[in-house]
Parts: structure tokens; C-alpha cells; sequence
């Protein structure tokens, strides 16, 4: 087991890491729309949430040469389930015609009041 952190993604805000390296599997805790400049949310909207998310989760997984493109499962936590249709779409485009399996929920409530957090699993070659 190797723990992975990234200086390009956002700090933990708990007592876990950003990712943990298991055999040939990168196991990536879920990432909320933090700004590893700022340390705070700044999009204020779901789609540009999204969008942060993503930059965090590959900033995470390029600490280990990987891409979305490795990315074999993710599971998506919505505040609201209404916000789908707006990122499905940021997704898609994201992942660049790539389809991991994946979770998509709808939760009570977010860390920092995030409307999005996903975490991923990407497989190492």
C-alpha cells in the first residue's frame, strides 16, 4: 500500500488521504470543488463545481502518471439530484468519450457545503 498526495489538488479536510495505491489499483477519495490556490469553494454553481471537481481528480491522479482515461469506476454524490442534467453533460465532455462504470446519489449534505463531490478508482497498467 502507498499513500499518494498531490500539491495540485486540495489538502484533506479529515483524516484520510487523497488517494491510496493498492496492488496495480489507485483508489481516490472523494473530491470536492476546493481550490488548492485558495483552499475554498469558489464556483458557486453546480457547473463549475463540477468542473473544479475534475481538475482536483486528475491533478490527484497525475501524481501517479494516470488519467481519467484510467479511471475504471466513480461514484458521484449530488446535494441534488435536479443538478444531473447540468452535469452529466461536463462529464461526458470531461472524460472524453471514456465511460468508467459509475454511481451517481443524491445525499443530505456535502462537506464545506459542496453541491458535488466524486471519487474514483483508476487502474494502473
Amino acid at each position: 500500500m502507498k499513500i499518494i498526495s498531490s500539491p495540485d489538488a486540495p489538502a484533506a479536510v479529515g483524516p484520510y488521504s487523497q488517494a491510496v495505491r493498492s496492488g496495480n489499483l489507485l483508489f481516490c477519495s472523494g473530491q470536492i470543488p476546493i481550490d488548492p490556490a485558495t483552499g475554498k469553494i469558489e464556483a458557486p454553481d453546480v457547473e463549475g463545481q463540477i468542473r473544479q471537481v475534475i481538475r482536483n481528480i486528475r491533478a490527484v491522479l497525475a501524481a501517479e502518471d494516470l488519467t481519467l482515461a484510467q479511471v475504471v469506476k466513480s461514484t458521484m454524490f449530488l446535494q441534488d439530484m435536479a443538478d444531473f442534467p447540468k452535469v452529466n453533460p461536463i462529464y461526458e465532455a470531461e472524460f472524453a468519450g471514456h465511460k468508467p462504470a459509475r454511481s451517481t446519489v443524491q445525499v443530505a449534505r456535502l462537506p464545506l457545503g459542496a453541491l458535488v463531490e466524486i471519487e474514483v478508482i483508476a487502474e494502473m497498467a
